[in-house]
């Protein structure tokens, strides 16, 4: 592996194939995003960007997790501390226009839990494969913040407002098969078929004619830069809510593993 990628911490890199790089999150604990982990799932699309043995990228989150959000110290870390607030909002732009910017084309499979960090990843991918019992959770408004990372810029373009404010409002838990149904994911397939799947369609990418593939990636993108203003308003406003007392509920009732009591009171 080329030494762009030995800096990495929480991210594996293996090559299934001589132009494919697969992407393994890895950072135990269900593959929760922690400080470093939310960091490179930032920078590493610059990387591969710039890497010219790299023809298509396979994402994953190993063997039975795809990625189960964010780590709680982390998030009450951006709660209590005004420059960890800066440097993680930096960091979840980042990692959305970083992922629609890449030339390459990048294929998801999400098994498991999948939220968060990883999520986003996962979603914006290029070819979005899940396994059919993998369980897609935008977590936000349970949190106790707003819907931000990539819920504003490609929820509704996938599976239209109705069902984006469904999932997105209410936190429910959405099944691989029908986050395929109703257009959130690319295919769901049974999890023994997944890894093959994503490898298949990560080298078939690869392989095919590679600035018909990218110049294809980049126009139908247009579509999510058109919506930056749509996402940069509800990532500033998520950030909002990580001052309030709303995610402090959140949090604690997580910990305590008990429903949350929001408070009833909303300042607008």
């Amino acid at each position: 592996m080329t030494d762009r990628y030995a800096r990495y911490q929480r991210l594996l890199f293996d090559r299934p194939h001589p132009r494919v790089l697969r992407i393994t999150m890895n950072n135990g604990r269900m593959n929760t995003a922690d400080q470093q982990m939310h960091a490179e799932l930032g920078e590493v699309w610059r990387d591969i960007d710039t890497d010219p043995s790299v023809s298509a990228v396979l994402l994953t989150g190993g063997p039975k997790v795809f990625s189960a959000g964010g780590d709680m110290a982390l998030v009450e870390a951006i709660a209590d501390d005004s420059e960890t607030r800066a440097r993680n909002w930096k960091e979840a732009r980042d990692i959305v226009y970083n992922v629609i910017n890449c030339s390459k084309p990048i294929v998801s499979t999400i098994r498991g839990p999948a939220v968060g960090a990883g999520l986003v990843a996962g979603l914006l991918a290029d070819v979005s494969i899940a396994a059919k019992d993998a369980r897609i959770i935008d977590g936000h408004t349970k949190l106790g913040v707003a819907a931000g990372d990539h819920c504003a810029i490609i929820w509704p373009l996938l599976c239209g407002m109705a069902k984006a404010k469904y999932y997105l409002l209410l936190c429910d838990v959405l099944s691989g098969e029908e986050a395929e149904r109703i257009g959130v994911v690319s295919l769901a397939v049974d999890d023994a078929e997944l890894d093959a799947k994503g490898l298949d369609v990560a080298t078939r990418l690869a392989e095919g004619p590679p600035s018909a593939i990218r110049w294809t990636k980049y126009a139908l993108n247009n579509w999510l830069r058109q919506a930056g203003p749509t996402f940069d308003a509800s990532l500033a406003l998520e950030f909002l809510g990580f001052t309030g007392p709303e995610v402090r509920e959140g949090v604690a009732a997580f910990r305590e593993k008990r429903k949350p009591a929001f408070p009833a009171h909303c300042p607008l």
